[in-house]
C-alpha cells in the first residue's frame, strides 16, 4: 500500500512541475531575449566604438536599444495568453 501512495505522489509532483514548466515557458523565452538583446546590441555597440573611436556613445546607444527591445519583447510574451 506504501509503495503505491509513494508513485502517486511522485505522479502528482511530477505532473505539478510539468504545468508550472509549461505556464513559466513564455516569461522564461522573453527572458532570454531581455538579457540576449542587451548583450548582442551592448556587443554592436562596442564595436563600432572600437572601430571609430568613438568610445563609448555607441555601447550606451546599443546598451539602451537593448534593454527597450528585451522589454518590449518580455511585455509582449507576458500579456499574450
Amino acid at each position: 500500500m506504501a509503495n503505491k501512495d509513494q508513485r502517486s505522489s511522485l505522479s502528482r509532483t511530477t505532473r505539478s512541475f510539468e504545468e508550472s514548466v509549461s505556464r513559466s515557458a513564455s516569461a522564461l523565452g522573453a527572458s532570454y531575449t531581455l538579457v540576449g538583446a542587451i548583450l548582442v546590441l551592448g556587443a554592436i555597440g562596442y564595436g563600432i566604438d572600437r572601430w571609430r573611436g568613438t568610445s563609448p556613445w555607441f555601447l550606451l546607444t546599443g546598451l539602451i536599444l537593448g534593454v527597450i527591445v528585451g522589454f518590449y519583447e518580455l511585455v509582449k510574451a507576458t500579456t499574450r495568453r
